[in-house]
């Protein structure tokens, strides 16, 4: 497994005190786990740019900083994903990897930490929207308002939804490109029905399941992909399944990605290519990117990388999706009292 050498943490913490400081991760070792490397080229490949990021102390919650990771040299703002972590995610090294993979490629990233002990939900949505809302106010310079991504992993998977229905209707963020990445989704809040139904029509979205994933129920995001007021060729559901090779395995759990530990080809191949893409065509809209992002099943989107004459799963893709387990497979269950959508479960 590649580690986070003490090196990059030292220079986190060091990093983190600015206000204005360069991120120039160094690793003992560059290649990936298992035996396929990263792309060179194209959806997935890293940028050119190098890494900045502000700090500013979260308006909500004491002691902690929102950080915004952007390309430096920028003269003018650029396009801006708002990102929400999993639960206990709150220290940005834990998916650091697709941070400075956004700001690489030319666009902005906000990630804004929320307490996971002590608050209500409710509390953590707050906090994560009034740090994007003052990242968005206080950085015009940086942050391009008029093209805007929301992008979550579990608990902030399913804020997401939330969250971009302020952005983009309360405060009209990405009038020139809208879109939702929710992966492995936790159950969503702070959104009705009648919301759902009126989100932006040039909202683009891809959801992603993981089938190893035992912790959230995947009709938690059928629910919301199904629900949500987005045409079909606008959105896509991606179901990713573990890929084994004789020397390697390729898990489709619910820590994916989590690239504080390691990268491997599911991170750059499964999610980075993707999101790359979808970036492209919601902010650009380029064609090639709808192809890859939002392909409908399309070659482009599904296939994935070999080695030695052994492919990895495709991507399994649809606009109908259905579940594949019984809940009482999951520690979260979509007929939870818990979840107040709970009569949407399928």
């Amino acid at each position: 497994m590649r580690l986070f050498t003490l090196l990059l943490l030292v220079l986190f913490i060091s990093c983190s005190k600015n206000d204005d400081d360069i991120v120039d991760p160094v690793y003992v070792d560059d290649d990936l786990d298992g035996p396929i490397s990263r792309p060179t080229s194209g959806y997935g490949a890293d940028g050119s740019f190098s890494v900045a990021k502000i700090t500013f102390a979260s308006p909500l919650y004491n002691g902690k900083n929102v950080e915004i990771f952007y390309p430096q040299g920028i003269t003018s703002p650029k396009p801006t994903i708002f990102y929400s972590h999993p639960f206990g995610g709150e220290e940005s090294e834990y998916n650091i990897g697709l941070y400075e993979f956004i700001a690489k490629k030319g666009y902005v990233v906000v990630f804004a930490p929320y307490p996971t002990t002590g608050v209500t939900v409710d509390e953590r949505y707050n906090t994560l929207w009034e740090s994007f809302k003052k990242a968005a106010t206080d950085y015009p310079d940086i942050i391009d308002k008029t093209k805007v991504g929301f992008m979550g992993h579990s608990f902030g998977g399913g804020a997401s939804f939330g969250l971009a229905y302020k952005g983009f209707v309360e405060e009209g963020w990405g009038a020139n490109g809208r879109f939702i990445f929710a992966m492995a989704q936790w159950y969503s809040f702070q959104i009705t029905q009648a919301q759902l139904e009126s989100f932006p029509a040039n909202t683009k979205l891809i959801t992603q399941v993981y089938d190893d994933d035992v912790t959230n129920d995947h009709r938690m995001a059928i629910d919301m992909f199904k629900n949500i007021n987005i045409a079909a060729s606008e959105k896509d559901f991606i179901l990713i399944r573990k890929s084994t090779l004789p020397t390697y395995t390729y898990i489709a759990d619910h820590v994916l990605p989590n690239t504080k530990d390691a990268y491997d080809a599911y991170d750059y191949y499964g999610i980075y290519r993707l999101l790359d893409a979808l970036i492209d065509y919601s902010f650009n809209n380029n064609a090639a990117g709808k192809k890859v992002a939002l392909g409908n099943g399309s070659a482009e989107q599904v296939t994935m990388p070999s080695y030695d004459g052994q492919a990895l799963a495709p991507l399994e893709v649809t606009d109908n999706p259905v579940p594949q387990y019984l809940q009482t497979r999951y520690d979260f269950r979509c007929d939870s009292d818990t979840n107040l959508r709970g009569a949407y479960c399928e």
